[in-house]
């Protein structure tokens, strides 16, 4: 079965981190197990440099894993599309993704009146969109720092996949 994927997008500084963050605890709490995929436009780095893992992957290793008995961590060294990403995700009820603008996934954008940025999709495209402004879309409207409602939302869709 494929796990649901809803994604929060928006230009940077609107929320989508904290949003994200204040969402699984409350997704949690209806009994969902969460995953999250956050997008990186920057080269980023999880290794230290100077550990053995950083090591072999300077030394050239196309995929580096660390486990250990609490946590694992995959370190692809080449580019991998995050629909191949999804693929590998088990054992959860849903999948968040941050800042994946295209894809077959619902979307959910974002927008902040300061920052001056509109919406980072055409409303009638999203899934629901959360603003500190009134937005005229077709679908959900939720104030954007409502992770509750977001909850609820991502709740009743998932019931509604499994009739």
């Amino acid at each position: 079965m494929n796990i649901p994927v809803y994604s929060v997008v928006a230009y940077s500084g609107t929320g989508k981190t904290t949003l994200i963050e204040k969402l699984i605890p409350a997704l949690r709490a209806r009994g969902l197990r969460v995953a999250v995929v956050k997008h990186d436009a920057h080269e980023f780095e999880i290794d230290r440099e100077g550990k053995d893992s950083w090591r072999f992957t300077k030394a050239g290793a196309e995929v580096t894993i660390v486990a250990s008995a609490t946590k694992a961590a995959i370190m692809e060294n080449r580019p991998v599309p995050v629909e191949k990403l999804i693929e590998r995700i088990t054992d959860v009820d849903v999948i968040i993704t941050e800042g994946y603008k295209t894809g077959p996934w619902p979307k959910i954008a974002l927008m902040r009146k300061e920052n001056l940025k509109p919406l980072p999709l055409p409303p009638e495209e999203c899934f629901a969109v959360m603003a500190d402004i009134p937005v005229d879309t077709p679908g959900p409207f939720l104030p954007l720092d409502d992770a509750e409602g977001l909850a609820d939302l991502i709740l009743k869709d998932l019931e509604k996949r499994t009739r």
